[in-house]
């Protein structure tokens, strides 16, 4: 019985272990790339790479478009608290979906970025970010062009939530 059980398992889609294995390689690039940055540049620091991209290092005390980064210091652990309940939830709906690979992904991708910004929260009380795209017609939307400054976390949460509506997108399609 045992032999059918992780027969059937196996077929069914990815385990979860190769998910939060995917997790965890985000996780790690993420603050690998962060380590980079605090130890070479220091804050508000830019290094120009093309005429619409820099490196730079920004603390951002808030959360997406420094959203909350003017509370008074409550937001720190709103925030890593908010990580922590989203990162329970993926993990749930990671072993409850098994075989819907788009969704496990988009999940995945969500919960590696949320666990690294969760990561900087805690040991520094703010989050890196240092990629930095500028370009004239942002302007009317963002001072100078300028679109905030993200990292590696960041980019899997967009890949993630991309990844969920592509989902979703293709399961209405489906119906």
């Amino acid at each position: 019985m045992a032999r059918k059980l992780s027969l059937s398992s196996r077929s069914s889609g990815p385990s979860l272990g190769l998910w939060l294995g995917l997790a965890a390689i985000i996780i790690l690039l993420d603050q690998f790339t962060k380590v980079l940055i605090v130890g070479n540049f220091q804050l508000g620091d830019s290094v120009t790479v093309t005429s619409y991209f820099n490196v730079v290092r920004v603390h951002n005390t808030g959360a997406a478009f420094s959203f909350l980064a003017n509370a008074s210091g409550w937001q720190r652990w709103f925030f890593v608290g908010l990580g922590a309940v989203a990162s329970c939830v993926i993990v749930w709906m990671l072993r409850s979906h098994p075989t819907q690979k788009l969704f496990c992904l988009a999940v995945t991708l969500i919960l590696g970025g949320a666990i690294g910004n969760v990561i900087d929260r805690i040991w520094h009380g703010y989050v890196v970010d240092f990629l930095q795209f500028h370009w004239d017609f942002l302007a009317p939307v963002f001072h100078g062009g300028y679109f905030p400054s993200f990292n590696v976390a960041d980019m899997a949460i967009t890949g993630g939530a991309i990844g969920l509506i592509l989902d979703e997108l293709l399961r209405v399609r489906r119906s």
